[in-house]
């Protein structure tokens, strides 16, 4: 249910976007969400119309790109998706997580 919170906040950053360049109002808007952000994108798409009622950005079409996890390992040089605990290359567990936990506004188009 943090979801609501969250696209709460986005339009929040939206809007004071929005309202800087003297927009009047949000045509879309682009997501980019990390499959390990613990962020939920089919519940950021249901609370979007609640959380943007009111505002420029209440018409506006969400998008929402998934970012896929990916590791680094140190011992073999492997750089690409995990598959569990362990780098799919040499079954070392000295990987570090380069990419999956990121959520940001990537783009907005205004009127």
């Amino acid at each position: 249910m943090h979801e609501l919170a969250i696209m709460q906040s986005v339009i929040s950053i939206v809007e004071r976007e929005a309202a800087r360049c003297g927009a009047r109002r949000v045509e879309s808007i682009r997501l980019r969400v990390g499959e390990l952000s613990g962020i939920v994108p089919r519940c950021l798409e249901e609370f979007f119309p609640i959380a943007a009622a009111g505002t420029r950005s209440e018409r506006a079409r969400l998008e929402i790109e998934p970012l896929g996890a990916r590791i680094e390992c140190p011992d073999c040089g492997y750089e690409g998706a995990p598959q569990g605990a362990e780098c799919p290359r040499c079954g070392g567990s000295a990987f570090r997580l380069v990419a999956g936990r990121e959520f940001f506004v990537e783009s907005m188009e205004v009127e």
